[in-house]
């Protein structure tokens, strides 16, 4: 078999890698084990690293850590890069392959099994979710948002502590193009009435600048001081992406915008606050690539299902029901947390992404609903306590 990693790292991918791995190695029907370096880059190079070589002690240290282990890529295969694929793949005499990542690497991965079909080859194609996003249709909530979530809702935790201490206004700028589970995961450092944030701005409602002064002027008048979250996506009301403004119009192999990486919308927000607001003390910070890879905030529950994910995808492969897969998590009904992985066709997942539902987002459409808070949670973990006179 082949595994290979792709699009955004974060906490938790290694999980679902070593997860794989593991169940690979309790099967006799799977000789080879190889990891491709950087996704379909590396297959393309012929980049391989054996892993039933590592120990499994060595394998559990590499789950805990964040980041890609076998590195990373966004590529999306031509059908030229297909047919490369399927004459290094039969050189290898590789009968599996699972590619780890969210809804552009399963239709990266779709692309492959798709072509294989056409070619006659037997390869059996498997898509394990990831995505800090939390925006793969098929799942409930993916591996890597609970902790990039619990990273979230830390950081704005101590963030308003330190704007309790200070005043005015703290902007804090987070990941999600095109859904804001991210950023409403933000909601959770709230215990007392007062904390923040006060403002929680998603782009699943559209955003106005002049809005966005009134809001900030009426948290100052209630609580003497605003922290507000903002995604990075959020948009006008035309659709167009706000950042849009100030990005250098660079775009991945998936034709996307690149938004994050740059601190230009927190400090185009916390400047025309300035000169609007009548507000002295404006500050922003962009958490950019940090909540992906952060060590030592992991959620457990995200740990545990990543892990499950990865072993879900070798058996479901090995099984043999669907020749083209992909893992969804699904969260059973009632108030107990409880989850099942259930293989469903790769198409489900690749290319197309969910958005925050509106029962979570507040009428005013500047904070979430306690269902949001309900069903982030026990996903999020418990955060550290903090007190305040």
């Amino acid at each position: 078999m082949v595994i290979a990693q792709s699009g955004g790292p974060s906490m938790v991918i290694n999980q679902s890698l070593v997860g794989a791995v593991l169940a690979a190695r309790k099967s006799s029907r799977i000789g080879r084990i190889l990891g491709a370096r950087h996704g379909i880059a590396g297959i393309l190079a012929g980049d391989y690293i054996d892993l039933r070589k590592p120990t499994a002690a060595k394998l559990e240290a590499i789950a805990a850590t964040p980041g890609s282990a076998l590195g990373s890529v966004r590529k999306k295969p031509t059908p030229e890069d297909c047919r490369k694929i399927f004459e290094a793949f039969k050189r290898r005499k590789v009968g599996y392959f699972f590619y780890i990542g969210g809804n552009d690497s399963a239709d990266a991965a779709r692309i492959v099994a798709e072509e294989a079909e056409k070619d006659g080859y037997p390869l059996v194609c498997y898509h394990i979710p990831k995505t800090i996003d939390n925006d793969l249709r098929t799942c409930d909530h993916t591996p890597g948002f609970g902790s990039a979530a619990r990273f979230v809702a830390s950081a704005l935790k101590g963030d308003d502590l330190d704007n309790r201490a200070l005043g005015g206004v703290k902007i804090d700028i987070i990941m999600g193009r095109d859904a804001g589970f991210l950023t409403a995961a933000s909601a959770l450092a709230r215990v007392r009435k007062d904390d923040g944030p006060h403002l929680i701005y998603l782009p699943e409602r559209p955003f106005s600048l002049d809005g966005f002064v009134s809001d900030v002027q009426a948290a100052m008048k209630k609580f003497g001081r605003c922290v507000v979250a903002v995604s990075e996506g959020i948009r006008e009301a035309d659709g167009t992406p706000i950042a849009a403004r100030f990005a250098n119009g660079e775009r991945d192999s998936h034709g996307n915008l690149q938004l994050s990486g740059t601190g230009a919308l927190g400090d185009a927000l916390a400047a025309h606050l300035k000169a609007n607001a009548g507000i002295s003390r404006v500050r922003a910070d962009t958490f950019g690539y940090l909540q992906r890879s952060f060590p030592g905030v992991a959620s457990k529950t995200d740990q545990k299902e990543a892990r499950a994910a990865g072993a879900a995808a070798v058996k479901a492969a090995l099984a043999g029901k669907l020749a083209k897969g992909t893992i969804a998590i699904v969260r059973a009904k009632g108030k107990a947390y409880k989850v099942t992985f259930e293989a469903q066709p790769i198409a489900n997942a690749a290319k197309y992404t969910r958005s925050v539902p509106d029962a979570f987002i507040s009428a005013n459409g500047h904070d979430v609903t306690k269902a949001f808070l309900d069903y982030a949670r026990p996903i999020v973990g418990p955060l550290p306590p903090c007190e305040v006179f």
